[in-house]
């Protein structure tokens, strides 16, 4: 299978997408983060989770301000039927958050991806600052009762 075509959109998706529309919106729009998840997404940030977009939403207007500066960004496509055969990417990122009252911590993120329609919408995003449990036992518990049900 020609992969060509997928991660030429995967290397614009990344600009369009993750640097510009994520950012933004977390940083100074987080009233309308629901417009960037599918309707039963899944967010994992810091051993804690939400599921379906109206929750993510409540989860990020809850948190304290804080910007993402990116040391890395890698996007791969998935080949197969990961979301109903719909277009689906993978993308990893890494580097520093900075909070509110200016401490920073190395993190990690990884989100999946895919088409709807002409928009991106987010499947899945997975987040950890160093110095917390990626899946505490709630997570794992919420992350685990996610994935049996609608999400891939």
């Amino acid at each position: 299978q020609n992969c060509a075509p997928k991660i030429d959109t995967a290397c614009r998706m990344e600009e369009e997408f993750i640097i510009k529309l994520y950012n933004e919106k977390v940083a100074k729009k987080r009233h309308q983060m629901t417009r960037l998840y599918m309707d039963n997404g899944l967010l994992m940030w810091n051993g804690n989770g939400a599921n379906g977009k109206d929750n993510i939403q409540k989860y990020f207007q809850e948190l304290p301000r804080f910007e993402h500066i990116m040391n890395t960004l890698v996007t791969q496509p998935i080949i197969g039927d990961a979301v109903s055969s719909q277009l689906t990417f993978i993308i990893k990122l890494s580097g520093t958050v900075i909070y509110q009252d200016n401490s920073t911590k190395p993190f990690q993120k990884t989100f999946t991806v895919t088409a709807q329609g002409d928009k991106w919408k987010i499947a899945s995003d997975c987040s950890a600052a160093s110095g917390c449990w990626m899946l505490s036992f709630k997570g794992i518990d919420q992350y685990m009762d996610a994935l049996e049900g609608d999400i891939p």
